[in-house]
Order: structure tokens, then C-alpha cells, then sequence
């Protein structure tokens, strides 16, 4: 058997080869996409609802109605006479105008329904923080706001970007993000550790 195509191949070809399948390989693993357009647009976008916001639901002028309700993990929240009203991925208005829908079968003349949110669920930070948890949310926080509040960044956390979870049209995406960007009730912030 001849190997007469071979006869040039050298150890240093062979080192060259391997390397070069190696940084493919390295370049492969090391790589993350940045967030999709639709993760930024998300923290613009009007509040949606999801299990775990506390709501405080106010019916003009009916004492009985008016109290704080929470969205169930169904999704959904239970409210007097009418029952479960189904909240997940809804707006403050598009509930309140479905409550006063409901209510105005057979129950009030005209319900003049209002809502606020009276505690955000919550995010959850991971990784490379003090002290890893679920933290309340509050409107306007930022991953670093976020790391904060977890104990900040260890010393092996990677301070430049995070990795970001979110719920975006009922899918779970997941993005890198600057430690600037705004983040979201109900994210899920990991800090990674640095390379070096």
C-alpha cells in the first residue's frame, strides 16, 4: 500500500491541522447570539400580566369588589361573581375592560374598573452574584440593579454582560444583554463566569 500523497505531511502540518480544528471547535462554544430584536422591544412594550403579579383591583363606588388579587399560576385570577378571569399576557386595560365586561352581565349597570400592580412577581438572579435568589422587581431596574440587590458580582463574575431569560409572546428566550440593559418582572438574570 502507498502513502505517496502523504510523503510531505510533516509534524508541523499535522500541529497546523489541530489547531485549526481546535479553534473551530473553541470558537463554536464560545460563541452566544446577542438578544433578538423582540428582547429589546419587550422592556417597551406595555406591561403584560403573568403568575405571580399581585394586582389591586378597584370597582368605582362598589367596596365589596375593591381588593388586592393575585394571578395564579393557571394564569388566571379569581374575582367575586364572576370567577376566574383569565390574565397572563394581558395589559392593565385589556383586564380591566374584560372584568367590567363580565360584570356588567347581569350584575352592574356600568363598572367603572381600575388596576394597578401592586407587587411585580418576581426575577430571579444567578451565578457568579453573593447571594443567587428571587428579588422583587421594581419598574425601571437594570441587570446591574439587579446584581446589586443579589450581593453583587463574585469576583470571578463576568461585570460586562449577562445572560437574560424571558418570556416574550409565551416563548422562553434566552439573550445577552449589557449589565445596563433594563430588565423585566419574571427575567431571569445568570452572571457567567469570566474567562480569565
Amino acid at each position: 500500500m502507498s502513502f505517496a500523497p502523504f510523503k510531505h505531511v510533516t509534524a508541523k502540518h499535522v500541529l497546523a491541522l489541530a489547531l485549526g480544528v481546535t479553534a473551530t471547535a473553541l470558537a463554536g462554544c464560545t460563541s452566544y447570539a446577542p438578544a433578538p430584536k423582540s428582547f429589546q422591544e419587550a422592556t417597551i412594550q406595555p406591561y403584560r400580566l403573568d403568575s405571580g403579579d399581585r394586582l389591586r383591583i378597584s370597582v368605582f363606588e362598589q367596596p365589596g369588589l375593591s381588593n388586592s388579587y393575585t394571578v395564579d399560576q393557571a394564569g388566571y385570577v379569581a374575582f367575586p361573581l364572576i370567577g376566574q378571569v383569565a390574565a397572563r399576557g394581558q395589559t392593565l386595560p385589556a383586564l380591566e375592560g374584560a372584568i367590567a365586561s363580565r360584570l356588567k352581565q347581569g350584575y352592574l349597570r356600568d363598572p367603572d374598573v381600575t388596576i394597578e400592580v401592586d407587587r411585580y412577581r418576581p426575577v430571579f438572579v444567578m451565578g457568579e452574584v453573593g447571594r443567587p435568589g428571587q428579588y422583587s422587581y421594581v419598574p425601571g431596574m437594570t441587570a446591574q440593579n439587579a446584581v446589586a440587590i443579589a450581593g453583587g458580582f463574585t469576583s470571578r463574575g463576568n461585570q460586562r454582560d449577562v445572560d437574560v431569560t424571558r418570556k416574550i409572546n409565551g416563548q422562553v428566550i434566552t439573550g445577552r444583554t449589557t449589565v445596563a440593559a433594563p430588565v423585566l418582572a419574571g427575567d431571569t438574570i445568570y452572571v457567567r463566569e469570566r474567562l480569565f
